[in-house]
């Protein structure tokens, strides 16, 4: 099981549990505010966008291109943007934590 916190737009931290699935669909199943996941995880809407906090980007890797094509339409990219869609639940996740992009 792993533990993963979201901080929100609002500076709220909310820590959720999850053992499968993408770290996207755990954030909308906790109603996690600002993590739509509009296109239901297929890496076409970037509604889930969220930040990997700098010490944990080592445990969530690298996007990829398809990844990072999509990212290219959001303005509030940085070196640490991620799709939460693309990140799948596992106990390597453990710990984790995200800034959901404004």
């Amino acid at each position: 099981m792993a533990k993963i916190t979201f901080i929100t737009a609002d500076n709220e931290s909310i820590t959720v549990e999850g053992t499968s699935g993408s770290v996207m669909e755990l954030a909308v199943n906790n109603n996690i505010k600002g993590i739509d996941g509009d296109c239901g995880g297929v890496c076409s809407c970037a509604t889930c966008h969220v930040h990997v906090e700098p010490e944990f980007v080592a445990k969530t890797g690298q996007a990829e291109e398809l990844e990072n094509d999509m990212l290219e339409f959001d303005d509030l990219t940085n070196e640490y943007s991620r799709l939460s869609c693309q990140l799948q639940v596992s106990e390597d996740l453990d710990g984790v934590v995200f800034k959901v992009a404004k």
